[in-house]
């Protein structure tokens, strides 16, 4: 018997959060604060349920929310985000999670939403909803005593300083922080009061409880917040007595090179602590080159991160800057049906719109978005096969009028 998939009911959260949990390997039980949290912040007409019709009970879950994505340019593109993604091992290989993307889709391009986004825990399952990897992410593993950092470093060698704050502090000022480095920072998304709640520990979800962290804040000369640097720091000594620590960074925003510089400086300066995790970073981030010797931070983590599904391709082409001019007609082709066209676009202008011209480049909806933040290269999609040449050059054009001086950047999980 087919499942009945359908927006849930409040009185369906606490079976639909427990679904959640389980498909997330959770085991931790459901609370009555956690069911509160959710309708309070939750829209329930955007959070579909698939109810198996022999049990009643939830078997599939899914959800989106409304979402600002910054793109070359510094331009903020709305988009859906899709998360809380599941179906029960019991009942995979039914088409569950495919009815619900599509009601979502559907729902997203009705709304007037540019984009959808995703943050995709396995790989193979998003492509074929039209999604495509847009920004990577790295991490890299700090040998502290092996950076040639001056270990007598104790200030900012350009008047700015660095001061240890709490939670709340962190709190009133990181979202101001935030706000400046997504307006400069393609792939970035936004962050809402609660996102900062939860962050901070003003607010706690029972099955993810928060642990205290440290709060470094650069602030310039003139005093002006522009650096934070959260994280933890575990407690490991040798047998011999000696310090062994690893600092573990939960995240580090800023807005100037000097705050950036300074910030990595600061973590890798504190007593005892011999390494540091930088946390997931841009591909391109400046950390390993911001040390002496480069040869410290060894690169422990490269991957697919934000995934972004083009919904309106004029409006998402005209939405973003380009690095040259150049003309490219392009045949996009989507199995759903709702970017499916030929567009026009024109860089120096920053116009695209519907066209019947002779076509350059003919490609899928899930290549384009790659293509859109500028991370994916157009001459390695071609010779992949995702992208067809009909005009001689429109290829080499693509490469160059797409990518981006800087790697996009997503610093959160959604």
């Amino acid at each position: 018997m087919s499942a009945d998939v359908r927006p849930i009911a409040e009185s369906e959260l606490p079976d639909w959060l427990r679904t959640v949990n389980t498909g997330f390997l959770e085991t931790a039980g459901v609370t009555d604060s956690d069911v509160a949290q959710r309708a309070r912040h939750g829209d329930l007409a955007r959070t579909q349920g698939a109810f198996d019709p022999g049990t009643g009970g939830c078997v599939a879950t899914f959800r989106s929310f409304p979402q600002e994505l910054t793109v070359p340019g510094g331009a903020a593109v709305r988009s859906s985000a899709v998360t809380n993604v599941t179906v029960l091992p019991t009942h995979r290989r039914r088409g569950l999670l495919t009815r619900m993307m599509t009601a979502e889709l559907t729902a997203a391009r009705d709304r007037g939403d540019v984009l959808s986004t995703l943050i995709a825990a396995e790989y193979p399952i998003y492509g074929r909803y039209g999604y495509g990897p847009a920004a990577s992410v790295s991490e890299w593993e700090i040998d502290v005593p092996r950076t040639g950092l001056n270990p007598r470093w104790s200030a900012p060698a350009d008047g700015g300083r660095i001061d240890l704050v709490d939670a709340a502090e962190a709190r009133r000022t990181g979202p101001g922080l935030h706000e400046r480095l997504r307006a400069a920072t393609h792939g970035a998304v936004d962050r809402d009061a609660r996102w900062w709640s939860l962050a901070t520990g003003a607010e706690e979800i029972s099955y993810r409880p928060y642990k205290e962290r440290f709060h470094a804040v650069y602030r310039t000369a003139a005093g002006e917040v522009a650096g934070l640097a959260v994280y933890s720091a575990d407690g490991h000594w040798t047998d011999a007595k000696l310090p062994k620590n690893t600092v573990q960074v939960k995240q580090l925003l800023a807005v100037t090179a000097d705050a950036e510089r300074a910030l990595w400086h600061f973590l890798c300066s504190i007593d005892w602590v011999a390494r540091v995790r930088t946390g997931f970073r841009a591909p391109d981030d400046l950390v390993a080159q911001l040390l002496p010797d480069p040869r410290a931070a060894a690169l422990v983590t490269t991957a697919d991160f934000l995934w972004v599904r083009v919904l309106d391709v004029v409006r998402a082409l005209r939405a973003r800057t380009y690095a040259v001019p150049g003309v490219l007609v392009l045949e996009v082709t989507d199995a759903a049906g709702l970017a499916d066209g030929r567009y026009r676009l024109d860089a120096a202008k920053g116009a695209c719109e519907r066209t019947a011209d002779p076509v350059d480049l003919r490609l899928e909806v899930s290549a384009l978005g790659s293509l859109y933040l500028g991370d994916e290269s157009a001459v390695r999609l071609a010779q992949l096969g995702r992208i067809a040449e009909e005009r001689p050059g429109a290829v080499a054009l693509a490469d160059a009028v797409f990518r981006t001086a800087r790697r996009p950047w997503c610093p959160d999980v959604f």
